[in-house]
């Protein structure tokens, strides 16, 4: 077998996070030696300027020429595919792309497509993260073009606090009180299956388990850089 091609980790975005992607792909790797791991080139930059002040907010740098820039040098680093395990980041995913010859690996785009594996046209789809995805609607755009409806938590200030708490080391319960009440509260306006759309809250993602399937964004981005990495051609063919 070939050697895994490199991925490239627009990283620090916040950092546990960044940790958490490269733990969950190396317990996914079937290895029975290092060189079976996927080389991974990690630019772990968390003075990343705010997604939240900036989409949210309205004031603080545009984080697009930060990213841009990240991209370019991970791609002279030999990476043949690009990764970013932060949702709201997503929203500069253009600027992304327009800066590199190398494919992004779109958390949002393969979350919404394993998304509508799970819940049929029509269905409403629950997305838990920052206010921000739905200030900006970047969710709705992607679960649309599968007949489906993103549905938010109607606590949109509460859900902040706990991604801040988080990032801060704060208080884990509070957080997972926070998480798990939005996802009931998703469950019972009829979402069909939920998405933790918070690398955030992909720390603590079993808080939002219950009688609704729910879907860890990261998960599925940790999938995509297997495939890739691997060498699936039916996945490649998709990008």
């Amino acid at each position: 077998m070939s050697a895994p091609r490199r991925i490239g980790i627009l990283g620090g975005m916040g950092p546990e996070a960044t940790v958490l992607l490269m733990s969950r792909l190396i317990a996914a790797t079937p290895a029975t030696d290092d060189s079976d791991h996927i080389p991974l080139s990690v630019d772990m930059n968390p003075q990343v300027p705010s997604r939240i002040a900036r989409l949210i907010e309205g004031k603080g740098d545009d984080p697009a020429p930060v990213l841009a820039a990240m991209a370019q040098g991970l791609e002279a680093a030999g990476a043949k595919a690009l990764a970013m395990p932060c949702n709201t980041a997503h929203n500069y995913a253009s600027a992304i792309r327009d800066a590199v010859s190398i494919p992004l690996l779109d958390m949002v785009e393969l979350s919404a497509t394993e998304a509508a594996t799970r819940a049929a046209p029509g269905c409403r789809v629950g997305v838990l993260g920052s206010p921000a995805l739905q200030l900006t609607g970047l969710f709705d755009r992607v679960l649309a073009r599968h007949g489906l409806t993103a549905v938010y938590p109607d606590n949109p200030d509460a859900m902040l606090a706990a991604i801040r708490e988080i990032k801060r080391g704060g208080s884990v319960d509070m957080a997972r009180d926070i998480l798990a009440t939005a996802a009931e509260k998703l469950a019972a306006k009829g979402t069909s299956v939920q998405l933790v759309a918070c690398t955030e809250f992909s720390l603590i993602a079993d808080a939002a388990e219950g009688a609704i399937p729910v879907i860890d964004t990261l998960d599925v981005l940790v999938d995509a850089i297997a495939a890739f990495a691997f060498g699936n051609t039916d996945f490649a063919a998709t990008l």
